[in-house]
């Protein structure tokens, strides 16, 4: 999945950043991580609801 990996590069940069100082860009990849990884939890949770509905 292409999403797990945007937010498993996105940590990376963020750990790599956050060691050399650079916090800004460390907090901005982060966040970006985070807003993914719930979007990612939302449309799995939301697509198995819609499997287990449509299975009945």
């Amino acid at each position: 999945m292409k999403v797990v990996w945007w937010i498993i590069v996105l940590a990376i940069v963020s750990i790599v950043a956050g060691v050399l100082g650079l916090s800004g860009v460390a907090a901005a990849a982060g966040g970006v991580a985070s807003i993914l990884f719930w979007a990612l939890i939302i449309f799995g949770v939301v697509a198995l609801l819609a499997g287990l509905v449509r299975r009945r």
